[in-house]
């Protein structure tokens, strides 16, 4: 019964998923890695999870926490290969739009944030108010602004040194 639930909910809810994956991995390999990890996460956690809060919002705080831990520790390595995804990508002209340019540079500067940052980052682009952020992220919902606008600064300083 309780493998059945559990089966359901990330199925239902496997983009939230996805979407720190893409955030914090380069590689599809190392996506498939974090969101394998993730799962045994979610259910490590699962019984103890007393459905007080959201569903989503549980799943965004334990993948978010498994990813800035896997994040931390990817950090620590040292024999690190240093091959990233823009030495593979190849261009195809149909996606070659101004949108398509500009959501690469985004990623490219959400790539530079600190792990919280990007967590934030990727709940403030999911339309998750503050108040759901300070709750997923554990730090108060005022510290979230304040952090957020602080992005926001770096982001377009980011953004302007990629163009």
């Amino acid at each position: 019964m309780l493998e059945k639930e559990f089966l359901h909910i990330i199925q239902k809810n496997q983009g939230i998923i996805h979407k720190v994956c893409n955030i914090y991995c380069d590689t599809e390999d190392d996506r498939n890695d974090l969101f394998q990890e993730i799962v045994v996460q979610l259910w490590k956690s699962f019984p103890n999870f007393r459905k007080e809060s959201k569903v989503s919002t549980w799943m965004y705080r334990v993948a978010l926490n498994t990813a800035i831990t896997t994040f931390k520790k990817s950090k620590r390595r040292p024999d690190q290969n240093n091959l990233t995804y823009e030495n593979f990508q190849i261009e195809d002209e149909k996606y070659d739009t101004e949108t398509e340019e500009n959501i690469k540079v985004l990623h490219k500067a959400i790539q530079q944030l600190t792990g919280i940052e990007k967590s934030i980052v990727l709940l403030y682009l999911e339309n998750k108010k503050y108040e759901e952020i300070a709750e997923i992220t554990g730090i108060t919902q005022n510290y979230v602004r304040v952090k957020m606008n602080r992005i926001k600064k770096k982001l377009k300083k980011l953004m302007v040194t990629e163009e």
